[in-house]
């Protein structure tokens, strides 16, 4: 799991009054949103498609239609950027967003789903910057944001859906400095978050939203992994993702590691064959660090594990789903050269896994050993 930018990857047709939104007073529009975004987390883009062609037919000059687009290319083609044509339509897909958000914006500067568009437009942009390793560029996408993302502070008591836009942006605007100090001196533009209280938007959010329900459990799962080191929280949510959309690789990779990283290992082990059964390639690298771990923690067999990590890092690791295990790869590598008394080859390997770990629990064991 990658960082993620401040405004990451916001879930599209919320608005703050629905009196004024034209899609959002649409039952059967209502319905068909919901669909295409359940047929994208569920793996079945056809059914995306056919839902989108519908609300882009009724609704032509609606910036939802080209946002559910960019949402859809986004998962059908992980890793984007490896796909020839996906990265183009995407790019495509929020701009045409951002210009019919900008034309409502125009005859209402105060229009709360041109605002709402706008902004998923421009964090959408922020997001493929960000995993493409470009942070002076998501973050230029993030302050363009910054405007929109204003004026959703205020409207949580109002509209549960903004606890997640808000949750995130108070968590990561703390955060995303303290991992990429490179980025500090852009920061003083926003205002100051408070990521304890970010962490309990997101939960309300988790809870009580309809439409960036999943988004939100998704992304508190991923901060409690990474952030927080608390893989217990985070199996919780990705449970319920995992089960809800069973086809669904990111959310069932993520469960499994949160399992295995909470000494879960009977359970992990029992989903292990339905996601090496998925036909992802980018799968190849947790499948087999999972084993890995496995082998090592539960079997106690380090001959196995050291095998299985060696054949993870031969894999190539993608960003932002995959690197991570890269770095978990080498960390096991180095307890096993430790357990052998080879202190030079753990502390190579250790140096590798700083290189590339994300995790604030890998990070705090490279530092912790002598």
């Amino acid at each position: 799991m990658s960082k993620y930018v401040l405004l990451v990857l916001c879930v599209l047709a919320v608005s703050a009054s629905p009196g004024r939104a034209q899609v959002l007073t649409d039952p059967v529009l209502q319905q068909t949103i919901l669909k295409a975004l359940d047929n994208i987390y569920g793996e079945d883009f056809a059914e995306a498609d056919d839902n989108i062609r519908q609300l882009r037919t009724r609704y032509p000059q609606h910036p939802a239609g080209p946002m559910l687009r960019a949402i859809q290319l986004y998962w059908q083609y992980i890793p984007l950027s490896q796909n020839r044509t996906a990265p183009n339509q995407y790019v495509q897909a929020c701009e045409q967003t951002l210009a019919l958000a900008k034309k409502r914006l125009e005859k209402d500067e105060n229009d709360p789903e041109g605002v709402f568009f706008a902004l998923t437009a421009h964090s959408y942009m922020a997001l493929k910057h960000h995993n493409e390793d470009e942070l002076m560029k998501a973050v230029n996408e993030a302050r363009q944001a910054y405007s929109y993302m204003k004026q959703g502070f205020d409207l949580t008591a109002s509209n549960p859906e903004f606890y997640f836009t808000t949750g995130l942006y108070n968590y990561y605007v703390e955060r995303y400095p303290m991992d990429n100090p490179v980025v500090k001196p852009m920061m003083w533009f926003f205002r100051s978050g408070n990521m304890p209280l970010g962490l309990r938007q997101l939960e309300i959010a988790a809870r009580r939203a309809t439409f960036t329900r999943h988004e939100a459990a998704y992304y508190l799962a991923s901060i409690y992994l990474q952030h927080e080191n608390a893989p217990g929280r985070a199996a919780v949510w990705l449970k319920t993702l995992s089960e809800r959309f069973p086809n669904n690789p990111v959310f069932l990779m993520r469960y499994i590691e949160s399992l295995l990283l909470s000494s879960r290992y009977d359970e992990a082990q029992r989903l292990l064959p339905r996601l090496k059964a998925m036909p992802r390639p980018f799968l190849n690298v947790p499948s087999r660090f999972f084993d890995g771990l496995l082998a090592e923690k539960d079997a106690k067999n380090d001959t196995e594990a050291a095998a299985q990590y060696q054949a993870t890092i031969r894999e190539k690791y993608m960003v932002p789903y995959t690197k991570e295990y890269h770095a978990m790869a080498y960390a096991g590598l180095a307890r096993i050269a430790a357990r052998s008394n080879n202190h030079s080859l753990a502390k190579a390997y250790y140096q590798k896994a700083s290189n590339l770990a994300e995790y604030k629990s890998v990070q705090t064991e490279v530092k912790l050993f002598k």
